[in-house]
């Protein structure tokens, strides 16, 4: 997550614009038996985020951003920015005025994944690998980019190899949840808006 006080203020307060439009939008209309579903996504998201590996001089964790792109489809943004939200509040995982960039970062991870789920192409696992594999590359490479543009140290390629090891455990795991879920729940998988 990028804290406070490393992008400029302009930057987080056209990204808090652009999270906001993207909560309200993607967010409305709700089913009210749909709440406890995507609170539970969030829920497993905050949940893991908060276990970190040591990899390569700093440490990484996992999201599941591309599981909630599966399973929440469209609806993955507003999950995404309630886990970001709570780990704010309770653990300054980033921070509140860069809130909108690290909602909008990952929340991009995760519609990229939504949107590669629904092309129904390749077998179920292969594209659950490459879900969850995108949807932690797609946020570490937008994070190293800014970090790159802003001029917040130089570590744009030491960052995004660090990050080809996370986004290959995850899709791993997303491709065996999804399996998982195939055989046990096959209509969670089809659930989506």
């Amino acid at each position: 997550h990028i804290a406070d006080g490393i992008i400029p203020n302009v930057w987080c307060g056209a990204a808090h614009g652009l999270s906001w439009s993207a909560l309200y939008l993607l967010g409305r209309r709700i089913e009210t038996e749909d709440v406890v579903r995507l609170g539970m996504l969030a829920s497993a998201s905050f949940v893991v985020s908060l276990v970190h590996f040591p990899l390569g001089g700093t440490s990484v964790h996992l999201g599941l951003y591309g599981l909630i792109g599966i399973l929440a489809g469209m609806r993955a943004f507003p999950v995404i920015f309630a886990a970001l939200l709570f780990q704010t509040l309770l653990f300054q995982h980033g921070g509140l005025l860069s809130l909108g960039l690290n909602a909008a970062n990952m929340g991009t991870g995760a519609l990229m994944a939504a949107l590669l789920w629904r092309t129904k192409i390749g077998p179920d696992a292969a594209r659950a690998f490459v879900c969850g594999f995108v949807g932690v590359l797609a946020p570490a490479l937008l994070i190293a980019s800014e970090f790159a543009l802003t001029g917040y140290g130089k570590g744009f390629l030491y960052i995004s190899t660090m990050y080809l090891g996370a986004a290959a455990v995850e899709g791993l795991l997303t491709a065996a949840v999804v399996s998982f879920l195939r055989r046990a729940r096959p209509a969670l998988l089809g659930h989506v808006q």
